[in-house]
């Protein structure tokens, strides 16, 4: 669709207005809305072209490609919202093949009824995210429900990314012996998103780690390091994800429980509410297994980097036929880290 303004149109209220059924009828009013809201805010030459798709130079290479769908709850947090947020998990998972990430589409679902103002501050939040990740929205398509069947705003986004010559990373490499490295603390993205749905206040803010990781990424492959699995723990946190890759490859694992970087804050609130911290969501952390030979210099890659100055060597990667992921307790105890099983957290990210 034309991204220019239809003529004969009042300019939309941005302060005032909201979203009624017009706006996904792909007549004058929503071309209006693409143009005076998204393009403003989303602009660049590749979604001013105006068509149903966006012409892309040839990136030459292997391509990578994800999807993600953000249906997170309540849309504003402390240290993000729903539109940062689809920006970044989309860039982190095609970070986590390896990938340097090229573009972004994005697919928006909008409740009748919606604020322009708040769809106006999504939408240049994940302008601003894109910016500062130097990946462009190139093409994107916008829908509307009627009031009462959508929770005003979901956002799907996917992202095409280029891996560089001679990557591999995937979850069925890993292999007994190998290391587990974490980027960071954990739990700080649920924890920040449960604290604003429930107006639970703390003696420290907790605050969304919600960002993009394809530079954290680049920084570990250009160190040299042998890299077996990238992942970023999102739903199900770090012990859920742990277990897909022992899964994926076979292997069992062995954490060590006083590895586990975990704000006081977190940990304090995880505890008074009955959570476990291994099992909260995170938007800004990765999980690098890698040959044994090889932790040391990542780890020090991760270190010197930005995001990832309080990351640690967590744990080993196991033989065990049964692909248990297994904790030493600080007590010196073994526990078994299971599949989380329902959802500890709804509507997270």
């Amino acid at each position: 669709m034309s991204l220019k303004k239809p003529n004969y149109i009042r300019p939309l209220d941005l302060k005032n207005g909201r979203v009624d059924m017009s706006h996904g009828s792909g007549g004058r009013a929503m071309a209006q809305l693409i143009a005076e809201l998204f393009a403003a805010e989303l602009g660049n030459p590749y979604l001013a072209q105006g068509n149903d798709g966006a012409l892309l130079p040839p990136p030459g290479g292997r391509l990578v490609m994800a999807t993600d769908s953000h249906v997170v709850s309540p849309l504003f947090f402390p240290g993000g919202d729903i539109g940062a947020l689809a920006v970044h998990g989309t860039i982190n998972d095609v970070a986590m093949m390896g990938a340097t990430p090229l573009y972004l589409a994005a697919g928006f679902i909008l409740e009748e009824g919606f604020p322009l103002a708040d769809l106006q501050r999504i939408v240049r939040s994940m302008a601003q995210a894109s910016r500062d990740a130097g990946v462009l929205v190139v093409t994107g398509d916008t829908k509307v429900v009627e009031q009462g069947k959508g929770d005003g705003v979901f956002i799907t986004t996917t992202g095409v990314g280029v891996v560089r010559d001679g990557v591999t990373l995937s979850g069925d490499l890993a292999r007994p012996g190998d290391r587990i490295l974490l980027s960071g603390h954990i739990g700080d993205h649920g924890m920040a998103i449960l604290s604003q749905r429930e107006g639970l206040q703390f003696d420290a803010s907790i605050v969304s780690d919600s960002t993009a990781l394809h530079t954290l990424t680049a920084a570990l492959l250009d160190c040299g390091g042998q890299l077996r699995v990238l992942r970023d723990p999102t739903r199900g946190g770090l012990a859920t994800t742990l277990n897909e890759i022992a899964s994926q490859s076979g292997v069992g694992m062995v954490l060590q429980e006083s590895a586990i970087p975990v704000r006081p804050a977190v940990d304090a609130a995880c505890e008074l509410l009955g959570l476990d911290p291994l099992y909260v969501a995170n938007e800004g952390k990765l999980i690098a297994i890698c040959a044994p030979a090889d932790a040391p210099r990542l780890l020090a890659a991760l270190r010197a980097h930005p995001l990832g100055t309080d990351a640690a060597d967590i744990g080993e990667v196991i033989a065990d036929a049964h692909g248990f992921v297994q904790m030493v307790t600080r007590m010196g105890g073994r526990r078994v880290v299971d599949w989380l099983t329902g959802e500890q957290l709804p509507r997270i990210c």
